[in-house]
């Protein structure tokens, strides 16, 4: 299996980019995000990557981040989402929204991708609220129900997520916890006061 790709940034597309890596050159579907975000032709780039097998097919999907590798591999799992359409969701849809998506069940948001449907898009934010535990969560300054941004607070949700917490009720319990004794705390007392919080 193929984990990530670093070479030369040969062309894109609309919906790929050609790496060359060594002389070879790897046609990587990707989202249009992810395009945007690798840089010019010519600059050395690197792609994590996802290799789908079928009976007469290889791909390699490329992404910017392993956040969005993870998040595609949560969006395939549902019935009915694609590479394509798994693509097509992350093209609009940082991971840091579609978390906030899924949490809020906001399947509106996720229908904003080029073909998601209302009902396909009812299946995968209820499909995925407990299951996008196991994702990375990163999350900007106003993303609401998301990780906190960086550093311990992060890490402090994700030793919540192992222990079986939802993602929105481990995000908002690290966020009291922060608030309540502040930004500096360590990682130890940040986890033990987004527990008691939990807990309430």
């Amino acid at each position: 299996m193929i984990a990530h790709l670093k070479g030369e940034l040969v062309a894109t597309a609309a919906d790929h980019a050609v790496i060359d890596v060594n002389g070879v050159g790897y046609l990587v579907g990707a989202s249009s995000r992810t395009l945007e975000a690798i840089g010019p032709v010519g600059g050395t780039v690197k792609l994590h990557t996802e290799m789908l097998v079928g009976e007469d097919f290889i791909r390699l999907v490329g992404f910017a981040t392993a956040d969005e590798r993870d998040w595609f591999r949560l969006l395939t799992g549902v019935q009915g989402v694609g590479a394509k359409v798994a693509l097509a969701i992350l093209s609009i849809l940082p991971p840091a929204d579609l978390h906030r998506a899924i949490a809020g069940q906001d399947k509106a948001m996720v229908a904003r991708a080029n073909g998601v449907g209302p009902k396909l898009a009812e299946r995968i934010v209820r499909e995925l609220k407990d299951r996008a535990g196991g994702a990375p969560l990163a999350a900007g300054p106003a993303a609401i129900g998301a990780a906190p941004v960086a550093g311990h607070g992060a890490d402090a949700v994700s030793a919540l997520l192992n222990l079986g917490f939802r993602p929105a009720e481990a995000s908002a319990a690290v966020r009291a916890a922060e608030d309540g004794i502040g930004p500096a705390a360590t990682l130890d007392a940040l986890v033990r006061e987004a527990l008691k919080r939990a807990a309430r």
